[in-house]
């Protein structure tokens, strides 16, 4: 059977070379707007985090129509972070559009989506987007994502891939790249033309592989996935399986039986070869599940998922602050907050340590833990993590270490101060190419290189640098690298600071709070140029003396605090401090909070 009336693609591309304003554009010109609908941008970006940071997090499906034809489309995270979102939903497709900025080019992820789609054999689009930028380099970027192509091995037919010259912003879209063309049209017919209708037997045993997990609160989990086989429907018993043998074949019964269209999910009776379902009624189906008849138990192959290369601790929180404001706060909230998370995220790895207390998570990079970070202190979580660790790994007797392939783009004035930066991280230099007035360096870095540069990176281009990287396999271990080339000022006392302590204390350094903010002993209120800790009084008061001076009770003038976001916090964090993460503050500390006991065991670590 071949679904003529069905076509399922995937958008994919590098981050913020517009994905998500595409998919905008294609639901606008498909019609699925009533005349005088009131239209946000990003549509497809339904989490608060998703539109305050602009980024994609979540793989998200949509459906439109087109003449007599449905298209599924799913538009995919752009980070290499959430990465693992992308590999599992090229699964449920036939084709891929292929997104590159027309000024950046190909770039880490696009690389990396682009190989995916290429080992799964799918079929791809070129699109060459935002066209009407004033930096655009058309033709340039053509013969890049060419050599993008072969350098992946593309076969004849990949390399004859259709391209396209789009404006996302503009909504058009045309096959030469002199004409800017006036809608999306060129683009549809190209889908319609270009991407193969699914194919499978009608009339075989059902065959449904679970892509992604959503949850709701009235209808319980929800899985999403697209029929390879047979038919399914509404009310069936069927019997979940998993390919690589996790679970053991259960016997579930299909409550609910939906198919997305449009920005909503439409009830049906049936859905068969192709079609991209959601379905409701199965508690304990995961990711990677097949959906099979009752006594035909045949599981579908599911994609591996890359392997996670950062681990962070998250544990109950400790200090003298716990519990005043945080909703969940005990170790068995926290467990099972952290295990639900892998019910949808597959790329994270979730396991108990020795204590109770502690539990060991791993994603694919900083961004990718702090996301959940947020998201589990708006859920009204309390707890402290520890600073992100790389995953080291045994290859032939040889301890290896996650590498990175590392691209920064930036004016050609900071060149320098990059390099000289990049060097002592252990990275190794292997392009350095001029793109208009600015420099574009490809570097080779151990994960752990990474580890608390972006923000010196931003301030050594001051803020006009864009740095990316994507995971590119193991190489033995390259040596030690110092991380911080600070210390931190530590509260000596618990109180409330005051403005003539934190008058003295700043003289010691930047401080990273304001007065009359509670404090406690080895609590950090700031950091030192110097390497090494020091205790500050911030708490301390003026003594009081009836003797006067002129000009002594003159207003004390305090330097504005540093504001220390999430993503700072973790980059800062040293070996022996914590993050304590709770609905309302971000408090960094000392693991070891009293300061004799603090000074006692450096002492015995440094003999």
């Amino acid at each position: 059977m071949k679904r003529s009336d069905l076509r399922n693609i995937a958008i994919i591309a590098h981050v913020d070379h517009g994905k998500t304003t595409l998919v905008d554009q294609m639901l606008k010109q498909s019609g699925i707007y009533r005349e005088n609908q009131a239209v946000v941008d990003r549509v497809m970006d339904s989490g608060d985090l998703e539109r305050e940071r602009g980024i994609t997090i979540l793989a998200k499906n949509t459906a439109i129509h087109y003449g007599d034809v449905k298209i599924n489309i799913i538009d995919t995270p752009g980070h290499a972070d959430f990465g693992g979102e992308v590999e599992r939903t090229l699964n449920m497709v036939g084709g891929v559009l292929l997104l590159v900025d027309a000024a950046e080019g190909p770039m880490p992820q696009t690389r990396f989506v682009l190989q995916k789609a290429l080992e799964m054999d799918l079929r791809v689009i070129i699109v060459i987007n935002k066209i009407d930028r004033p930096d655009a380099r058309i033709y340039e970027v053509m013969d890049e994502v060419l050599e993008l192509l072969i350098d992946l091995n593309a076969n004849d037919d990949q390399l004859e891939s259709p391209m396209l010259f789009c404006s996302s912003r503009q909504g058009t879209a045309s096959l030469v790249p002199e004409d800017a063309g006036c809608d999306l049209t060129p683009l549809f017919e190209t889908i319609l033309s270009y991407i193969p209708a699914p194919e499978g037997e009608a009339d075989a045993p059902l065959k449904m592989l679970v892509s992604s997990i959503d949850y709701n609160s009235f209808v319980g989990r929800i899985a999403i996935g697209r029929v390879f086989s047979g038919r399914i429907r509404a009310g069936q018993e069927v019997s979940i399986c998993e390919f690589h043998g996790r679970h053991d074949p259960f016997k579930g019964r299909v409550a609910n039986l939906y198919q997305i269209d449009a920005l909503g999910r439409s009830p049906v009776e049936e859905a068969c070869v192709g079609d991209i379902v959601c379905i409701s009624g199965i508690e304990g189906i995961n990711i990677g599940d097949t959906l099979c008849d009752v006594g035909n138990a045949q599981p579908l192959e599911y994609t591996k998922i890359s392997e996670p290369t950062i681990e962070m601790t998250f544990a109950v929180n400790d200090s003298p602050f716990a519990g005043k404001e945080g909703k969940f706060v005990t170790s068995r909230q926290l467990r099972e907050r952290l295990y639900r998370e892998l019910l949808k995220d597959v790329s994270l790895r979730v396991s108990d340590t020795d204590s109770t207390e502690r539990f060991a998570v791993a994603g694919r990079g900083e961004m990718h833990l702090s996301i959940l970070i947020e998201t589990m202190r708006r859920e009204g979580y309390e707890f402290s993590v520890s600073t992100p660790k790389v995953l080291l790994k045994e290859i032939d007797g040889k301890t290896c270490e996650p590498m990175e392939k590392l691209v920064v783009d930036l004016p050609e004035t900071a060149v320098g101060a990059v390099m000289q930066k990049l060097g002592p991280r252990k990275a190794e230099l292997i392009t350095m190419t001029p793109v208009g007035s600015r420099m574009r360096l490809e570097y080779r870095i151990p994960s752990r290189g990474l580890l608390g540069y972006r923000s010196e990176f931003l301030t050594d281009t001051q803020g006009e640098g864009i740095m990316n990287s994507i995971f590119d396999g193991y190489e033995p271990f390259k040596g030690e690298i110092t991380r911080r080339h600070t210390g931190s000022l530590i509260a000596f006392e618990t109180g409330e600071s005051i403005t003539y302590g934190l008058y003295n204390a700043q003289e010691r350094g930047a401080l990273f709070i304001g007065a009359g903010v509670p404090v406690y002993e080895g609590m950090i209120v700031g950091y030192s140029p110097k390497q090494e800790d020091i205790a500050v009084n911030v708490c301390k008061k003026k003594k009081l003396t009836n003797t006067r001076a002129s000009g002594s009770d003159d207003a004390l003038r305090l330097i504005p605090p540093k504001q220390m976001s999430l993503e700072a916090c973790l980059e800062f964090l040293a070996d022996d401090e914590l993050l304590e993460v709770t609905p309302q503050s971000l408090r960094l500390r000392k693991r070891i909070l009293d300061n004799a006991l603090r000074m006692k065991d450096w002492a015995k670590h440094n003999k």
